[in-house]
């Protein structure tokens, strides 16, 4: 939000579902003069200083942004450009097998920057989650509210004009929790699916060599074996001359049945 201060001064500020947040009392300002902080009067909860990059000015209102979902918008976007970039090196070494060495590179650079954007998404996850907990118990305390006051109407205690606003204020504020629910959980889900496509991403150059070794081993094992395997003797006594097929061994034969074969190769 880009105001000047004048604009913002004594104005009511609500959350993203409509609730009343509080009202602007001044700001903190650094010694170029660009706002740092908002102080907000939120009334029994008293003066809170918010981030003002966290506050939206609309109209006449000025609008909350929790900081869990300025977190998360800022995950999803890095981890999505990272993604794009991954998905386009990809495709490059796909179609220049010359360049994969160049790519290698670039690819760590990339999967170094998942890793520490994994660390950071975890926390989110967390906030996230205890958001979802923090939700569920104000829904469990506005329907015993509701309840009580159904009981207090029945019993004559309450009249029903009494009744019916308690009963559209609940309602009213049950339906602003479903939402923020439903957007949590849907970020979750972003969340998620981002992730597993980013490490389909990354294990991706390591599948293409893979496939290119064991296409190379299956193109030159069999006529290896064959010339080198000599055939078994007639009887079944070995004479001291006599040297064991297994000394005949293809090295190549050793490697198919060695589950490190690979890795060794790689390493070379």
């Amino acid at each position: 939000m880009t105001h000047d201060i004048s604009t913002i001064i004594g104005k009511h500020v609500k959350d993203m579902y409509g609730s009343h947040f509080g009202k602007i009392l001044g700001t903190m300002t650094d010694i170029d003069g660009s706002i740092q902080t908002v102080g907000i009067d939120c009334g029994a909860d008293g003066l809170k200083e918010i981030p003002y990059d966290q506050l939206v000015l609309q109209g006449g209102i000025v609008i909350h942004i929790p900081k869990w979902r300025l977190d998360a918008q800022k995950i999803l976007r890095e981890k999505s450009l990272t993604l794009k970039r991954l998905k386009a090196l990809n495709s490059i070494v796909s179609d220049n097998d010359e360049m994969k060495s160049d790519a290698e590179l670039v690819h760590q650079t990339y999967k170094s920057k998942l890793h520490n954007l994994d660390e950071i998404e975890e926390k989110i996850k967390l906030k996230l989650t205890l958001r979802l907990e923090e939700l569920e118990e104000q829904e469990k305390s506005i329907k015993v509210i509701l309840f009580d006051a159904k009981v207090q109407f029945k019993s004559g205690e309450l009249s029903e004009p009494t009744f019916e606003s308690i009963r559209k204020h609940t309602h009213n504020i049950l339906e602003r929790l479903s939402h923020e629910r439903i957007e949590v959980t849907n970020i979750q889900s972003r969340i998620n699916d981002l992730s597993l496509e980013c490490l389909d991403a990354i294990h991706e150059p390591k599948v293409m060599i893979q496939e290119s070794a064991m296409s190379y081993l299956d193109s030159n094992t069999g006529t290896v074996i064959e010339s080198s395997i000599s055939n078994p003797p007639n009887d079944d006594t070995e004479s001291p001359d006599t040297i064991s097929p297994t000394a005949h061994e293809n090295p190549d034969n050793r490697n198919n049945d060695d589950p490190d074969w690979l890795s060794r190769m790689q390493s070379q």
